[in-house]
């Protein structure tokens, strides 16, 4: 990815309606797009039919349509894109009929950071825990599709959610083991 401040700057001045700094943007953004995408489908079976590419035009369709969006940095640009991918990605399996853990619209969802395995995990599965997790932690929902459909680090979630590093850190241990034992249950 480029700098983050071009990445800003550019945000801005397509707010104040520069069709030349949306452009521009696009550039910018597209590879970054596409290695979030790609990092979201390399669990995927080999039948998903959804491609990083499809994923990342789907999902930047879906951005440039928030008209009423005031950007204010990349970190609030890739929240955004966050969670607009986890409503394609689940739009997408629910249009394939994937509602049985097993099926080709698994995910990995990766536990090394809490000790705890990987652990493949339906989509859609995946959705309802985190419409769960928002009822008994807001911040941490959050900051799953801040993490992990976006793909933003420590500091780029902390910097979108208006909170510490360290407070980042520790919601997404908790987010993250939250989550494993919701699916484990889940699990015949």
């Amino acid at each position: 990815m480029r700098d983050d401040i071009d990445v800003t700057a550019l945000l801005l001045a397509w707010n104040d309606g520069d069709e030349a700094a949306h452009s521009r943007l696009v550039d910018v953004v597209y590879d970054e797009l596409r290695r979030v995408a790609r990092w979201h489908l390399r669990g995927e079976g080999a039948g998903h039919s959804l491609a990083p590419t499809a994923l990342v035009h789907e999902t930047y369709l879906k951005l440039v349509d928030q008209r009423r969006v005031r950007w204010q940095n990349r970190a609030h640009f890739f929240g955004v894109a966050s969670r607009l991918m986890r409503r394609v990605l689940v739009d997408h399996a629910r249009s394939r009929g994937a509602v049985k853990r097993g099926s080709d619209q698994t995910i990995v969802l990766d536990g090394v950071e809490v000790g705890i395995p990987p652990l493949d995990v339906d989509i859609l599965a995946l959705d309802a825990a985190l419409d769960r997790l928002a009822t008994v932690d807001g911040r941490q929902s959050r900051l799953v599709e801040l993490r992990f459909f976006a793909g933003l680090t420590v500091e780029e979630a902390a910097l979108t959610l208006d909170i510490a590093p360290i407070t980042v850190k520790r919601d997404w241990a908790l987010a993250r083991a939250w989550l494993f034992r919701e699916l484990q249950r889940q699990v015949p």
